[in-house]
């Protein structure tokens, strides 16, 4: 039983994009999707099952896997201090800002997938169980959110419109 039918909710899945949509948005970072087939193990999954996984510079996905999954992960990365990015294996995190930043840089990022957008991911993510101590991502993201959007314009990944700036953080200035 996939992690989806646990949850007993309908999240929005790779296969209904087309892995190639995802792998437009992803590769505006450098970063390259690699879909396997429906019954592969995900290599670099940090919680297996359909999850998506993160080695280097690739993100692994099956067409079971979550939207909002490839986005987390793909933002870990993307927000992720640059001597760590060549060598990540699975473990994309290193602190609780980092985190607080890949789920805000989440959020804004499924506004470039038409199909997706920030209300879906809001919605997906709550489904999915992602944990914010104000009981829900849109509560997070609009109350409580203000280290995570302050790291991001650090490191220059958005602009003060919240508008992802499609980049990768390059430095390791300022607090992770």
């Amino acid at each position: 039983m996939s992690m989806a039918e646990r949850v007993g909710h309908r999240v929005l899945l790779a296969a209904e994009l087309g892995p190639g949509e995802l792998a437009a948005v992803l590769a505006k970072f450098g970063l390259r999707a690699v879909c396997l087939p429906i019954n592969a193990e995900i290599p670099g999954s940090y919680w297996g099952e359909s999850e998506a996984g993160l080695i280097r510079d690739q993100l692994f996905m099956r067409l079971d896997t979550p939207v909002h999954s490839v986005l987390h992960e793909a933002c870990h990365w993307i927000v992720m201090d640059p001597v760590r990015r060549p060598e990540v294996d699975t473990d994309a995190s290193d602190s609780i800002l980092e985190e607080n930043a890949t789920c805000y840089l989440q959020i804004l990022l499924a506004d470039a997938i038409p199909v997706f957008g920030r209300e879906r991911a809001l919605a997906d993510m709550d489904r999915w169980g992602y944990s914010f101590r104000l009981g829900s991502a849109r509560a997070w993201f609009e109350q409580d959110a203000d280290d995570a959007r302050a790291f991001l314009l650090a490191h220059q990944l958005i602009d003060a419109a919240d508008q992802v700036q499609y980049r990768i953080r390059t430095n390791s200035r300022g607090a992770s």
